[in-house]
């Protein structure tokens, strides 16, 4: 570790890593907007409780029970895909300042649902407002982020969705006893207030300062996790980027360059979702609902949400130093290996007794394979491959990848279980996640340790290499 001063040019002092007082203000700032990603969690996670109880209040068949869920992801892929373009426009900060404020209105307004109407016109607001937050959040500590650190930083945020998860199946179970799903829903009011706050006084991102002509602010942020002589380099990159690509619109995501990052930031994107997780983030406690009843289904998604939020700890703790590649891959085998021991285990004649335990450890391993892999990788690599003037709209991308295949799954989810069955189900997914490691065996590099400019520049070459 680093303390005491450096000397900046001139003999300049600044002061240490360690002692930097705006150091800890990068790791605030990380954690206020982080908190986006607690909101995007608890809102996906919540409703699978709430559902058990609302579909008959609201006297919801299986296609209405889908809409419920699904229509989140309709307004999450609209705000994906406006998701850049806003946080392009009106810079991450106060995208983020915005968002937070909606996700308070929302919550509320489904709490007090009155009918199906007014439940699906507040979810899919917050979709929106998710879609919108799942582009910025990793985008804006990306940008603000040191290169030693943004893997862990970044991936702060998917370790947030986890802890928004885990924490939405602990309501969930608390107000079990009494059917409270309005509270659920309600309840996600609390922690879109504390973010608001949190972001009134947070930094805006550098790179999007020099891109609006303000490099001495953005000079200033830097200073804060950063010596003089990296601030000053570091300006002078993002500088020299914004030079050689500015102006750069929609259209120019068809540019030859940059077909192999949106073609690894689209295709992780796409085998986060065809891995099959959110259908058990908002199913499972349907799915098992009919092994331990209404409660202990709920109680144990509260142990899967556990596992979820445990194993993304280490892997955010460990990914800077592990490195992207060995953990995508091997998380994604050992997914694969789970969703072939789920298959088999619901071809048994029965699931009762020791074979119902099996199913929830074989979720736990899916789950925790998931977290350690897929789940950290989405939003890193998103963040992390594109050029800075066209960042916000190529992740725009990647994030309606996302969104759109997980309302595909959303929607056909129960469908798919009364057609084929749950072993046909996870089989489906296997199938799926196979082939998605193949193509991550054959196309996803490593980023750890290398600087954004760095990263644009290696994949760049590699489109003059395939031209």
């Amino acid at each position: 570790m680093v303390s005491g001063t450096r000397r900046g040019r001139g003999g300049q002092e600044s002061p240490g890593y360690e002692d930097n007082p705006r150091r800890r203000g990068i790791g605030l700032a990380t954690a206020v907007a982080a908190l986006g990603g607690f909101l995007f969690g608890y809102d996906t996670g919540v409703i699978g409780g709430a559902l058990i109880y609302l579909k008959d209040d609201f006297g919801l068949d299986d296609n209405g029970q889908q809409f419920v869920v699904g229509i989140l992801l309709v307004g999450a892929l609209i705000g994906a895909l406006a998701g850049g373009a806003v946080a392009d426009r009106l810079g991450r900060r106060t995208t983020l300042l915005i968002a937070s404020a909606v996700f308070a209105i929302g919550g509320v307004l489904s709490g007090i649902a009155p009918g199906t109407g007014t439940l699906v016109v507040a979810r899919f607001v917050l979709g929106v407002t998710i879609g919108i937050s799942s582009v910025c959040v990793p985008l804006y500590i990306a940008e603000l982020a040191p290169k030693e650190r943004r893997g862990g930083l970044v991936s702060m945020n998917q370790f947030m969705i986890t802890v928004g998860i885990f924490t939405s199946y602990l309501v969930g179970f608390a107000f079990s006893p009494i059917e409270g799903w309005r509270w659920m829903l309600a309840l996600a009011a609390v922690p879109a207030v504390a973010m608001f706050v949190g972001m009134l006084g947070a930094q805006e991102s550098p790179r999007w300062l020099i891109n609006q002509g303000r490099p001495q602010e953005a000079r200033e942020v830097l200073l804060g996790s950063r010596s003089v002589e990296e601030a000053e380099r570091e300006v002078y990159e993002i500088q020299e980027a914004a030079k050689e690509e500015s102006r750069w619109g929609w259209a120019d995501l068809r540019r030859p360059r940059l077909r192999p990052a949106l073609m690894l930031g689209v295709g992780v994107a796409a085998v986060n979702q065809l891995a099959g997780v959110n259908a058990v983030i908002y199913y499972a406690p349907t799915i098992l609902q009919e092994i331990f009843g209404s409660s202990g289904a709920i109680l144990s998604t509260v142990g899967i949400g556990l596992v979820n939020m445990l194993v993304t700890f280490v892997a955010l703790r460990r990914i800077d130093s592990w490195g992207r590649r060995p953990l995508l891959l091997g998380g994604t085998a050992a997914v694969l290996s789970a969703l072939v021991a789920l298959t088999v285990l619901y071809l048994l004649p029965s699931r009762d007794g020791i074979v119902g335990y099996l199913v929830v450890v074989a979720l736990c391993v899916y789950i925790a394979a998931f977290a350690a892999s897929l789940g950290v990788a989405i939003w890193l690599v998103n963040s992390e491959v594109y050029p800075t003037p066209i960042r916000g709209k190529a992740a725009s991308l990647g994030s309606a990848t996302h969104w759109g295949l997980d309302m595909v799954i959303a929607f056909t989810v129960l469908t798919l279980i009364s057609a084929i069955g749950e072993s046909g189900l996870f089989a489906l997914y296997a199938v799926l996640t196979l082939l998605g490691l193949v193509f991550l065996w054959r196309r996803m590099p490593e980023t750890k340790g290398r600087s954004l400019e760095e990263i644009d520049a290696d994949l760049q070459a590699s489109a003059g290499r395939t031209r």
